[in-house]
């Protein structure tokens, strides 16, 4: 399993948001740039970066500061926020950037994104698909930076895309995002248990190294960290068997 480090933008800044709401930042003094630096010279094989002004607004924001980090080198960069249309996920790629982060369009035109995927190859693609659990447990997919409620379930939608070349899926637990309280292992299992075939990335609630270890025994590919990574409850150096390239 690979250690993905995450990186959000917000006009312009490295931020975190608790739960996706804008009313709750926390803001992180290094750049971008920086970021990468260090997490690429540690050894990290991907970075994880969202454009949350894109995201909220439907469209590439942070356009010149994705660029710029794509064009770092050593580490693949894989971006998200606002990457609704054709157009704005060939010009993501045509930066460098190693894999488009797709989710509101996944959700609601997945005939779009299995053309995209046509277009691009499904390797250059990565599904983001959100989830708050149901009163019965079950994901319902949310969407538009996590502001539209789906009623439709991750399960209903892998099941469409089963059968395409997309293989990267990234399932973030809104509940667990940047509340360092863990992450949903139960989830993961289970996505594994049903679609073997993806290479799921888990996001949301990383901690500290046990947690790590414990997604590992899932079975997922990759597991995202942000906050616990920025603030120092999970440390580069402790976690050097995550890391490909260390």
């Amino acid at each position: 399993m690979e250690l993905i480090p995450a990186i959000d933008l917000y006009q312009g800044r490295c931020v975190r948001l608790l739960h996706g709401d804008f009313d709750k930042v926390t803001d992180y003094p290094d750049p971008p740039e920086q970021l990468l630096r260090a997490y690429r010279d540690a050894g990290a094989a991907t970075l994880h970066v969202v454009d949350l002004d894109g995201a909220r607004e439907g469209r590439p924001v942070n356009s010149a500061i994705l660029e710029t980090l794509a064009a770092q080198g050593g580490i693949e960069v894989q971006v998200g926020g606002g990457l609704r249309t054709a157009a704005a996920v060939a010009a993501i790629l045509e930066t460098g950037v190693a894999r488009a982060v797709v989710g509101s369009t996944a959700i609601n035109a997945p005939a779009t994104v299995l053309e995209w995927s046509r277009r691009h190859g499904g390797q250059r693609l990565v599904l983001a698909l959100d989830v708050r659990l149901d009163d019965a447990g079950v994901p319902r997919l949310a969407s538009h930076g996590w502001q539209q409620q789906q009623e439709i379930s991750l399960w209903e939608l892998l099941d469409i895309y089963a059968d395409s070349d997309i293989r990267h899926v990234l399932c973030t637990d809104i509940g667990r995002d940047g509340a360092m309280s863990g992450p949903n292992l139960a989830l993961y299992a289970e996505c594994r248990q049903r679609f073997p075939a993806f290479l799921f990335q888990a996001s949301g609630g990383v901690r500290r190294l046990d947690d790590l270890h414990e997604l590992e025994a899932t079975g997922v590919a990759g597991a995202i960290s942000g906050r616990a990574l920025l603030e120092g409850d999970l440390r580069l150096e402790e976690a050097r068997t995550f890391l490909p390239n260390a």
